[in-house]
């Protein structure tokens, strides 16, 4: 008998529905011993990008030879291919869309396989439901200890995207865009102490705007706002977050995903 293994699930299907049910119920049907943790299952609709950044921020926290299984599947019945991805420590199952693109952007090896062994699916597929079928059954029977080359040939045709960085745009100022907007209302942009070291050094002097609303100042923690105003922090992300002390900067900005964010030094 295998020995207990971690399946975590990140998903766009919520909560008000039989979906992620139906997915624990296949997994445990066929690896009773498997222990099942909800990442997260409140990705935003066909968002790639969201499940992308929440995935990245989480999986490095599990266990070696944690199972992450990803359903965020807008083209779920058409020819996009479900896959297996392999990195030093963690393995992944998930479709060609693009959504293991950070996680590959920060692991240094991987191997990336195409699942075609459709013995290991629930018969019939459906055409709409990938995660019950092909997902879950498969991350299922590798957690009962099937090898990872039994599912299918290693390819690196696969779909990867980058996150745009900011660009200069003026001898003193820089154009970036907000990424994600959270629960709290928090924007997260694109700007990380890597691709634009001078908005975070000691003492810089910064003009954050976006939308209706300008950030005049960084915080070190939300607290130390301002109620009422926005402003900006580097999060536990690693990017730049453009806050408000207990309220929502995306309201206060009449801004979110999507908007253009210009940073003066």
């Amino acid at each position: 008998m295998a020995s207990s293994r971690i399946i975590t699930l990140t998903t766009d299907f919520g909560v008000a529905d039989h979906f992620v049910g139906t997915m624990k119920g296949v997994i445990l049907g066929i690896f009773p011993e498997a222990k099942i943790v909800d990442l997260c299952n409140s990705v935003g609709s066909f968002d790639v990008l969201d499940g992308a950044m929440t995935l990245a921020q989480a999986y490095s926290y599990y266990p070696p030879d944690t199972i992450h299984l990803v359903v965020v599947d807008p083209g779920v019945g058409s020819a996009r291919r479900p896959l297996l991805v392999a990195t030093s420590r963690h393995y992944f199952m998930a479709p060609d869309n693009g959504v293991l693109s950070l996680v590959m952007e920060k692991e240094e090896r991987i191997a990336v396989r195409h699942i075609t062994s459709e013995h290991y699916f629930l018969q019939p597929v459906s055409n709409t439901f990938h995660g019950r079928d092909v997902f879950a059954p498969c991350a299922a029977w590798m957690a009962k200890g099937v090898e990872p080359e039994k599912f299918g040939e290693e390819i690196t045709d696969y779909v990867r995207f980058a996150i745009p960085k900011p660009k200069q745009v003026a001898e003193r100022a820089v154009k970036g865009v907000v990424l994600k907007t959270d629960r709290f209302g928090n924007l997260i942009t694109n700007f990380t102490p890597e691709n634009a070291p001078y908005v975070f050094a000691d003492g810089a002097q910064v003009k954050i705007s976006v939308g209706q609303a300008v950030a005049a100042y960084l915080s070190t923690n939300y607290a130390q706002g301002k109620p009422g105003e926005c402003f900006a922090m580097l999060n536990s992300m690693g990017y730049l977050e453009i806050a408000c002390n207990r309220g929502s900067a995306s309201h206060l900005a009449h801004a979110g995903r999507g908007a253009e964010v210009t940073v003066e030094f």
